[in-house]
């Protein structure tokens, strides 16, 4: 008498093929969906990083429109590149991505082995693969947050994804899913996938593709998966800003922090950076977030006798679009109707 026991099948039964058919039948139009020039897939995976596509696509068309080749990238000042890339944040991405850019122009040609470009300035193993898959047809798979959400549901597995072994064994799961035929397509799906449909707290498993195959799913897990054990508790900062006005003109400093590398970098001071400025009424608050520092910041009107202290200038309004600012400093101006 045969078994009414029903075999569950292999998460990587068809997997790759039940995830590339549903990719195909329709999907996010992205920008850089639309090329398969290295140099555009390169910067929109750089932006990507800890940054939201729909967020990622103002400053990826103004970006390129600046800088439409690796070469003229290259060519240009870095300063120049620091004030494209002001409000996207995380700064030490467009000085990689411009260091990138000149050894890639001097070389002549943009790496098309995994190897090299996962040797480039600002490019890890999960960007690497990105640019190899998606330009190059590289059988190397994608894994990030997202997709190891979902190797974590498909394989109903509870281990710790913080753990660097269990990312490694779900990075082994997920490259033995991938179509090397169609890496391309595998892995852009398997992104849209965890971007869209395998969410977070909410995922939208009755019209997931990998439904059938997913074991978290048939043993009613997929809300508790997956598990990160490790956590950092938020630190809480208030600070406030000044908007010292002359005129027309606004009152910046350079940031220390960035004051060792050869573009300057610029932001609004703060009262002890102005130790001689008349505070004045308070414009307003903003929040700004970086890693699990959370901050709150006071945007607060001052006036100034005198000479600024050094490193301390004045800049008109129509000046802002030229120079890199910072983000806080950005959302200060934006706050203070001036950006």
């Amino acid at each position: 008498m045969a078994s009414r026991n029903r075999v569950k099948p292999r998460p990587s039964d068809g997997l790759a093929q039940r995830l590339l058919e549903w990719y195909s039948q329709g999907h996010r139009d992205l920008p850089w969906r639309r090329t398969s020039d290295p140099y555009r897939i390169w910067v929109s995976e750089i932006m990507l990083q800890q940054t939201r596509a729909q967020a990622v696509i103002p400053y990826y068309e103004r970006f390129l429109q600046s800088f439409p080749t690796v070469e003229s990238l290259a060519a240009a000042r870095e300063e120049d590149v620091l004030a494209r890339w002001a409000g996207l944040g995380y700064y030490s991405r467009a000085r990689n991505l411009w260091q990138a850019a000149r050894r890639i122009s001097a070389a002549g040609a943009f790496p098309m082995e995994y190897e090299a470009i996962r040797a480039l300035p600002g490019i890890g193993d999960y960007t690497a693969a990105a640019i190899g898959s998606i330009a190059f047809g590289l059988p190397y798979v994608v894994v990030d947050g997202n997709v190891l959400r979902v190797v974590a549901r498909i394989e109903n597995d509870a281990a710790d994804i913080a753990s660097s072994r269990t990312r490694e064994r779900f990075r082994a799961a997920a490259q033995s899913w991938l179509d090397p035929e169609h890496a391309s397509a595998f892995n852009q799906a398997l992104m849209e996938l965890g971007a869209t449909v395998c969410l977070p707290r909410n995922p939208l498993c009755l019209v997931c593709p990998l439904n059938p195959l997913c074991r978290a799913h048939e043993a009613g897990t997929a809300t508790q998966l997956p598990v990160k054990l490790r956590t950092t508790v938020p630190v809480q900062i208030d600070r406030t800003l000044l908007l010292i006005r002359r005129k027309d003109k606004i009152l910046l400093r350079q940031n220390d922090r960035d004051a060792r590398h050869m573009a300057e970098f610029w932001e609004l001071p703060s009262p002890p950076d102005v130790p001689s400025a008349r505070p004045g009424a308070l414009l307003g608050e903003f929040r700004h977030t970086i890693t699990h520092h959370h901050y709150r910041i006071g945007v607060q009107a001052a006036t100034l006798r005198g000479a600024p202290p050094a490193g301390q200038t004045w800049f008109h309004v129509d000046q802002f679009a030229e120079i890199p600012i910072s983000t806080t400093a950005r959302k200060a101006l934006k706050l203070a109707g001036l950006l």
